[in-house]
């Protein structure tokens, strides 16, 4: 799920463009999708989506975000690759300090897994300081300076704990990315460069303790590759003390050794920067979904979207526009008190098939075959549906439309192969279907004439 659905159905529902019959409607032609609401609303907004104006708000959003992302990325790459450089250059004087290369490596992408960890866990919050001080979340107001992104967030309301999740995905893609030219930087510098490695610190840590620490950061790999696994000898003879200002006699003698370490800071740099964080991004964008699932859900005008897409619309009988009594009293020697039930056949008169569903719907009618008769329909195709009856028919027809010739006559085909024919005079959608009595009486009057054994009549 995509944050532009989000911001398509905000602005659909706004705009109150659909009917109660044409959601309804809708609702029937996607039943899979019933017990999904978050589907049934994704597949409404692609289908209405045509009546926003277009580009529509959701696509200028994905589209502004996509290249604030863009740029955020390409801004963090260069950055690690540039710190990735500074890091190994090697002057001829000092070697370069493998403990300021893992501090970049592996200490702060664990800190900054910790505080990603904690921003997910606040995320609902709408106001995150953990989120707001986010390089990401800074990087779009900045962008936003230069064109024409504050236009577009401020015509457009979207649900705070969607735009932190936001800022928290493309955190943890911003520092995949500084990872990734921090990772490229050394493979360069070491392809092309002849690097001394070397340790230094004014900590009180001897070759053992500093040897033991990096067995233990090497735990993922050490089992399946040793050759990244700094060896004690290794340690002991890449530590140097600054004292005098230059490499000591010992570390020159030594000095094709110490380019050993570049496989381990690989490594480290590959698990703990790159694998480690990939998790976090999936995390993110998990949350993402949910948020911004969560926000269609919120939506106002969405449950009743929802409502009018899966309930049935409600009719009365007891009581036609006009206050008369109900069309039971009609005269007509044949009618069906109660027609809710299961039927071989229902077909309607000049009624297109999604009309047909919302009113069979309404009036708890059901059948294998639904089909639309009369209208744009041929005399051919009629004929054939006509010779195809049969067992009990409901035929659907537009009470306000009196009864043609072309009508009787194929109501008469229909009876010639079907059992029984129910004919169901029914109102206007606004009228929630209900005939008025006026109307009906026009069909009543007609279908007596005809007097036709097998058609009834809908009291």
């Amino acid at each position: 799920m995509q944050l532009k659905e989000y911001v398509d159905l905000y602005s659909l529902t706004g705009q109150n463009r659909t009917t109660p019959q044409e959601c309804r409607a809708f609702g029937l032609k996607h039943p899979s999708s019933r017990f999904s609401p978050l589907a049934q609303l994704t597949a409404w907004v692609e289908a209405h989506r045509k009546y926003l104006e277009q580009p529509t708000s959701g696509e200028r959003l994905e589209s502004y975000l996509y290249y604030v992302t863009l740029i955020l990325l390409a801004v963090a790459f260069v950055l690690g690759t540039i710190t990735g450089v500074g890091l190994l250059s090697y002057n001829g004087h000092e070697p370069v300090n493998v403990i300021y290369f893992l501090f970049m490596a592996v200490a702060l992408p664990l800190f900054t897994m910790i505080l990603a960890l904690f921003s997910m866990i606040g995320a609902n919050r709408s106001k995150n300081t953990l989120v707001h001080i986010s390089p990401a979340y800074w990087m779009e107001r900045l962008v936003a300076l230069f064109g024409k992104g504050t236009a577009v967030l401020d015509e457009i309301k979207v649900d705070p704990r969607v735009l932190n999740w936001l800022v928290i995905k493309r955190s943890q893609m911003a520092a995949l990315a500084f990872s990734a030219g921090l990772f490229v930087a050394l493979i360069t510098v070491v392809a092309t460069h002849d690097v001394a490695f070397a340790w230094s610190t004014t900590l009180q840590i001897d070759a053992h303790a500093f040897e033991h620490f990096l067995r233990t950061l090497a735990l993922p790999w050490r089992s399946w590759m040793p050759s990244a696994v700094p060896t004690l000898e290794l340690v002991e003879q890449s530590q140097y003390y600054r004292l005098g200002g230059s490499i000591s006699p010992e570390m020159i003698d030594h000095a094709a050794v110490l380019g050993a370490w570049w496989k381990f800071l690989a490594m480290a740099t590959l698990f703990y920067a790159i694998v480690l964080r990939i998790p976090f991004y999936m995390l993110a964008l998990w949350g993402l979904q949910k948020a911004i699932g969560k926000g269609m859900l919120s939506l106002e005008g969405a449950k009743l979207l929802l409502e009018c897409m899966n309930e049935p619309l409600i009719s009365t009988h007891n009581e036609n526009q006009n206050g008369t009594l109900p069309t039971k009293s009609l005269d007509y020697p044949r009618s069906v008190e109660n027609i809710a039930g299961v039927y071989e056949s229902i077909e309607g008169w000049s009624l297109p098939k999604e009309a047909l569903s919302v009113i069979c719907d309404t009036l708890s009618v059901e059948a294998s075959v639904c089909v639309e008769v009369g209208g744009n329909n041929t005399l051919e195709m009629d004929k054939e549906i006509a010779s195809k009856a049969s067992g009990e028919i409901l035929l659907i027809v537009k009470a306000w439309e009196p009864p043609t010739m072309d009508f009787m006559d194929y109501l008469q085909l229909l009876a010639a192969s079907a059992k029984k024919i129910v004919v169901v005079p029914v109102g206007t959608a606004e009228e929630g279907y209900v005939p008025n009595i006026r109307h009906k009486e026009v069909w009543v009057r007609k279908l007596a004439e005809a007097d036709l054994e097998k058609v009834w009549v809908a009291a």
